[in-house]
């Protein structure tokens, strides 16, 4: 399958080899350089190999603090994918492994920084040490060159009692620093899928010290603290003809290689990596505020069980696809959040919608604003929809649509839209055959999703089309008194938890039953397996779509398809 992965995703495996090239790379050659140049003779002599250890990952943070904001800005990636409709829509889609592709770029930064700092903890100790050394060698010489004119100093330390604190929270490199370290260990750790999931706001606004994270790592090198020898210098004085000299020196010199080398600093240079991608990403924000400010009616307003709020709305020239999803803010509890929905209708319709369950504080205020709203709706504004539509699902004659917790909600927009085209009799809809399985600790929070199930299983027998659509709910999270319950009514055609004609089941899956099942039902069609849930999930179905695969090609082949929204 890894050769079908590669011709699915060649532009991602393309991007990513030439991201790894690239670093690889930059770290190769500048620590090559740094380690061998001879103009850092001398900053060797008191630095040894961490010079090159610190000098090439600074190089690797600049192309990678370079590439972090690319990903991020949506709506450019937007007009880009929708310029690009003319090509494949695989390479679409893979305008959708954006968040991806910055989680790695902040991985390769998070390294890369632990090595930078590493190696300059290092540096601050040799040049501590050859500053208070009294041996005369080379490196003792050359921390003492400050007490002989200004341009003349290679080690930044010039004192006795200089500690590592007082270098780090004294000066500009070291304080910044820290500063941007602190800031990226707090974007890191405060964006784990659990914190996003349920306290989105720390997520948001913690995210946002990147604007900190930028100015100190524009800052970071302007004192220029690490030196090399100046290119005149090296002209007058060369290193290999004339080191020996600084340490054995003579009373009457009359050589050549007498005068003392000069140091220079090496210019700051981070501001010129990140320039572009700042310009761009700001003109990605003035973007997203004019998106925002085009206005947005809400047409109708749905109290749901468990605290779910569904709201309808309208906005002039919005068009959607199945599995996109959109940017929602609220300005009268907050202007700054913007908080993803995935978009619960079907194209088809004439409005787009957006369920909110109760999840963290701004979640809580919306529902509540709009629960006592008496006179005007509150204010939304709207930026999307984003993502590249799944409209996989519609290729194939049979569909296994699996939705896990919280994974249920495209496939709202999918079921929808499958049922409309059907309807309608849509040339583009191959399918003629759906099994919907979908998993959840307990269906509280998907209230409204069974009320959909309900409507649309009562609209297909109406139209005697009863089995376009197989479904089955797997409680995972069942305690015994619901089982107990169950066992009582189980004669009953709907059914006691959810009031669905299918039965519903307590426990997991058991996915070899599930596919031997649809492979007997539909022995030589092409199954299209569709999973919008978590990663473990995703193995155990690659696995039995291979297992459940006739080799003889007239016979059923199952598709593994992850939707990621």
């Amino acid at each position: 399958s890894m050769g079908n992965w590669l011709v699915n995703h060649w532009f991602s495996a393309a991007v990513l080899a030439a991201w790894l090239g690239i670093n690889i790379f930059l770290f190769t050659y500048y620590f090559l350089f740094f380690d061998r140049d001879e103009r850092y003779f001398y900053t060797r002599t008191i630095l040894g190999s961490a010079l090159a250890w610190a000098r090439a990952s600074a190089k690797c943070l600049n192309f990678n603090s370079m590439l972090i904001l690319l990903p991020v800005c949506r709506n450019l990636l937007s007009f880009l994918r929708g310029t690009c409709s003319c090509c494949r829509r695989t390479l679409r889609k893979q305008l959708d492994h954006n968040l991806a592709f910055h989680k790695l770029v902040a991985y390769a930064l998070a390294l890369l920084t632990a090595v930078h700092t590493i190696a300059h903890l290092f540096n601050l100790e040799r040049y501590n040490h050859s500053q208070q050394a009294t041996d005369g060698s080379l490196a003792a010489i050359l921390s003492k060159m400050h007490l002989n004119g200004s341009n003349k100093w290679l080690n930044p330390i010039h004192s006795n009692q200089t500690t590592v604190e007082y270098v780090a929270f004294t000066t500009i490199p070291g304080l910044t620093g820290v500063i941007i370290t602190l800031v990226l260990i707090l974007m890191v750790t405060s964006s784990t899928e659990f914190i996003r999931r349920n306290y989105f706001e720390v997520f948001w606004y913690t995210h946002h010290l990147f604007i900190i994270y930028f100015i100190g790592l524009v800052i970071h090198g302007i004192a220029g603290l690490v030196r090399g020898q100046t290119e005149e210098s090296m002209e007058k004085v060369h290193p290999r003809r004339c080191a020996e000299f600084l340490v054995h020196k003579y009373k009457e010199c009359r050589h050549d290689c007498c005068k003392e080398p000069e140091f220079g600093s090496i210019p700051a240079e981070s501001w010129k990596w990140v320039l572009a991608p700042v310009i761009l990403y700001v003109f990605e924000r003035i973007l997203r505020v004019w998106r925002a400010r085009q206005k947005v009616v809400v047409t109708k307003v749905v109290m749901h069980p468990a605290k779910v709020l569904e709201l309808q709305m309208q906005k002039k020239g919005f068009r959607m696809e199945v599995g996109q999803y959109i940017f929602v803010n609220c300005p009268t509890i907050s202007f700054l959040e913007w908080h993803p929905f995935t978009l619960t209708s079907a194209p088809e319709e004439d409005f787009f919608s957006i369920h909110i369950r109760a999840a963290g504080d701004w979640t809580e205020r919306v529902i509540d604003t709009f629960q006592q709203q008496k006179l005007e709706m509150p204010r939304i504004e709207v930026d999307g929809p984003f993502g590249t539509a799944s409209e996989d699902v519609f290729l194939y004659e049979v569909a296994m649509l699996v939705g896990a917790g919280i994974g249920v909600t495209p496939f709202a927009s999918i079921l929808k839209s499958i049922w409309y085209r059907f309807q309608h009799n849509d040339q583009t809809l191959k399918t003629k055959k759906i099994y919907f399985y979908w998993l959840c600790r307990d269906t509280g929070a998907f209230a409204w999703f069974n009320d959909l199930l309900a409507s649309l299983e009562q609209k297909m027998a109406e139209s005697g089309k009863a089995d376009f659509l197989t479904y089955r709910l797997f409680l995972t999270g069942w305690d015994t008194s619901i089982a107990n319950n169950a066992a009582l009514h189980f004669d009953t055609a709907t059914d006691t938890v959810t009031g669905l004609r299918h039965k519903t089941i307590f426990g997991r899956p058991r996915w070899d039953i599930e596919f031997s099942a649809v492979a007997t039902a539909h022995p030589r069609s092409v199954v299209g397996v569709f999973l919008c849930g978590p990663e473990a999930l995703a193995k155990a179905l690659q696995k039995s779509c291979h297992q459940h695969s006739s080799l003889d090609p007239r016979k059923v082949k199952f598709y593994f398809n992850k939707e990621n929204f």
